[in-house]
């Protein structure tokens, strides 16, 4: 699953590309999700000039010149595809035409993947907000789980997936089984640091490797969540747990129980 990281490029990418043009058509094929009619969709969208694409979350949005957002949730295999003038591309979910005789197709096999137009607004803070120490300190200290499994909650902090919370947490010296709420402040702190650091220079590797990528996921930079190494930068044994989610880690995180 694309996460942070990897949609920021995306997002990047795509506005270089697309910003500007105007959405001449939009064709919805296979939009399970879909939060209005196609009719509500067409008639709100067709005509209008493409504003912006950035990221919110795991989301891509396309904001509009009259304000309107449609934003994509590529979820576990979605992808992204340019065109010129017909879409060739299986699995399409949606198709953005523009005046200029060029598209874009979110395609996904297992057709899960979904558009929604106008989303409301989140009330989780983005993984890279500034105002991320004071809240995830107030947040930690009224929670029970496992620290990993708070960073992995779409509805506590946005834009974390499962690679990157391991990263995240090797480099700021934490468990994942560590308890939330017995975490200390300083180590809070050296967290919410992690988040930017590991977040940031993931992005700045994906678009050295791909400086065109709006699709697929880049790994091979990680330091600890990468099954092609078995020890961290600092010469521990990297240890996988199984689970639904493999979680990587070592014997130099810190655990808080």
């Amino acid at each position: 699953m694309p996460e942070l990281p990897d949609l920021q490029a995306f997002s990047q990418n795509l506005d270089k590309k697309l910003a500007g043009k105007t959405l001449k058509q939009v064709t919805v094929i296979n939009a399970k999700k879909l939060n209005v009619a196609h009719k509500e969709l067409k008639d709100t969208l067709e005509g209008q000039k493409l504003d912006k694409v950035y990221r919110e979350g795991k989301e891509l949005y396309f904001r509009f010149s009259q304000g309107d957002i449609l934003a994509l949730h590529l979820m576990l295999h979605g992808k992204l595809f340019l065109f010129e003038d017909k879409n060739e591309n299986k699995y399409s979910i949606i198709e953005l035409h523009f005046g200029d005789g060029t598209g874009l197709v979110l395609t996904d096999f297992q057709g899960i993947a979904n558009p929604t137009l106008n989303p409301e607004e989140k009330e989780a803070p983005d993984a890279l907000s500034k105002d991320g120490v004071e809240y995830l300190i107030a947040r930690l200290k009224k929670t029970k789980t496992n620290i990993k499994t708070v960073l992995l909650d779409q509805k506590i902090i946005r834009g974390i997936g499962n690679a990157y919370a391991d990263e995240i947490l090797w480099h700021a010296g934490i468990s994942p089984f560590s308890i939330s709420n017995k975490i200390p402040e300083d180590k809070v702190k050296a967290l919410v640091a992690s988040i930017h650091t590991v977040l940031k220079n993931a992005e700045k590797e994906i678009i050295k490797a791909s400086p065109d990528i709006i699709s697929g996921e880049i790994r091979d930079f990680m330091h600890i969540h990468n099954s092609k190494k078995t020890h961290s930068p600092k010469g521990a044994a990297i240890i996988v747990k199984e689970g639904t989610r493999k979680t990587y880690y070592t014997e130099e995180q810190e655990l808080y129980s």
